[in-house]
């Protein structure tokens, strides 16, 4: 009897700590997530800074604008991740954003492969593995708020890619509003009364005219 009891203290504590590791490795995991997610945003943050300068240098104000844009949600994503990885006790890592600048029509092309990856393999990926009880409510609400708003950059990328080879690039939006809370993007056209993805009021969205 005594023998049998040790035995399965022995398994309690084992399963225990497993538990205990498997938690700090998911923990860890996301911490890393959060950090390349910091490194990616804010690099796009810049690129598309630049890109923007190129487009109006090139004469392309719609596009110019459409970029400027992008690279403000991408700033917010940047410190959404950033406030996030405070929460954990962690510190970011130094990095200095590399990118090229080619022409806009590269640029788009670039753009909508940078976004695509995020869409489909990054923030999924992010998220699976911050699917864990000890992983914080406002991590997965950062990632999501950034998979959701990229999502909506691919086929505004697309759109004017499509609109530039047609050279109907006039056509596209000559203002666009940002959501200061979570970055979601819109153009002029369709701008709601509060944002779908957080909840903010159209009121205190960000212009980029």
């Amino acid at each position: 009897m005594r023998t049998r009891k040790i035995i399965q203290f022995i398994a309690l504590v084992c399963f225990v700590g497993l538990i205990c590791c498997t938690t700090q490795t998911k923990r860890g995991k996301t911490i890393q997530n959060i950090r390349l997610g910091i490194e990616k945003e804010t690099t796009a943050s810049f690129k598309y800074a630049a890109y923007s300068q190129k487009a109006w240098v090139e004469g392309l104000d719609t596009i110019a604008k459409l970029f400027s844009a992008a690279s403000k949600a991408e700033a917010i994503h940047a410190s959404n991740h950033a406030t996030v990885l405070k929460t954990y006790k962690a510190d970011m890592y130094d990095f200095v954003p590399k990118f090229s600048v080619r022409s806009t029509t590269e640029n788009l092309q670039e753009a909508i492969n940078d976004e695509t990856y995020e869409v489909n393999t990054m923030y999924p990926m992010f998220l699976k593995d911050a699917k864990f009880k000890s992983i914080k409510k406002a991590t997965i609400e950062s990632l999501t708020w950034a998979l959701d708003t990229e999502k909506k950059h691919v086929d505004m990328f697309k759109k004017a890619l499509v609109a530039l080879n047609a050279n109907s690039e006039y056509n596209l939006a000559f203002e666009y509003k940002i959501c200061p809370v979570c970055g979601n993007t819109f153009d002029i056209n369709s701008v709601p009364e509060t944002c779908e993805l957080c909840g903010d009021s159209q009121l205190l969205f960000l212009d980029v005219r």
